[in-house]
């Protein structure tokens, strides 16, 4: 959606969520000595100021990242950790990473990436906050523009996916993406966040790809606010394909640091 801006909910519980899972698959797979592709279907602007007026004005940050920290519950080793470090070194102490920018840092230079974004403001942020070799920034629409690269070179690699699920149909388009790319790339790790809404639609599209049979899914989800009680959203869900062997207590730990956050 056009209308989508990431920098009210930057740092958020949801955030802590896919960023810290994202960490570990990333880490996971850069321990081998083998070069990847990493590519995203909604890259966003990849850097936040979890002081300006977006991220003050919804509160997301000190309900989410901002209290993981003050309450020491993120492990200085974890590659979430080290990623935000490298960031605000550069950045200044308020500085949040999108997911580019997270990716960058754990990434090695050989490693090539894709990064997919729509919004005309969003993109040139991106454009200019990407800039560098071995990345490729893309204003094209972002399930089209993957499928158009997919299988790429390096054909190892990692598919961050993550719309704003601000319309209904983006459920089901999620999830035909999802089995789509499989086909044409599976080798692929596919991981694939979502939001706990209180009408439940990601319900039919995880159904959708665990009835399409893809080899070594994972699905964890985390709730972080009581859902009795909020309108919103309530917690959110990654789901990973072809998830790496030895990866599956990293991915229990991001749902337990975004569980944590329940108040």
């Amino acid at each position: 959606m056009l209308s989508y801006l990431h920098a009210f909910h930057a740092g958020g519980p949801a955030d802590v969520h896919k960023h810290a899972a994202l960490a570990a698959l990333i880490a996971h797979m850069t321990a081998k000595d083998k070069p990847l592709t990493y590519m995203e279907t909604h890259a966003g602007s990849a850097l936040y100021d979890l002081a300006a007026p977006e991220a003050v004005k919804t509160g997301e940050a000190v309900q989410g990242i901002l209290r993981l920290e003050a309450g020491r519950r993120l492990p200085a080793g974890h590659p979430y950790a080290q990623a935000l470090a490298a960031v605000r070194a550069k950045h200044g102490k308020t500085a949040y990473p999108g997911s580019p920018l997270l990716a960058r840092a754990l990434l090695r230079p050989g490693d090539v990436m894709h990064l997919m974004e729509l919004h005309p403001r969003e993109f040139e942020a991106l454009r200019a906050r990407m800039r560098g070799p071995k990345t490729h920034v893309h204003r094209r629409d972002g399930f089209e523009g993957v499928l158009a690269l997919s299988p790429p070179t390096p054909r190892r690699g990692l598919v961050l996916v993550d719309p704003s699920f601000e319309v209904k149909s983006e459920y089901d388009d999620a999830a035909a993406f999802v089995v789509e790319l499989h086909q044409k790339w599976p080798e692929a790790v596919i991981a694939l966040w979502y939001p706990l809404l209180p009408a439940g639609l990601h319900q039919g599209m995880c159904e959708a790809i665990e009835a399409a049979g893809l080899p070594r899914l994972s699905r964890r989800e985390a709730v972080f606010n009581d859902p009795a009680a909020t309108r919103g959203m309530h917690g959110d869900g990654v789901l990973v394909v072809n998830t790496p062997y030895g990866v599956a207590d990293a991915l229990k730990a991001a749902q337990r640091l975004c569980s944590s956050l329940l108040g």
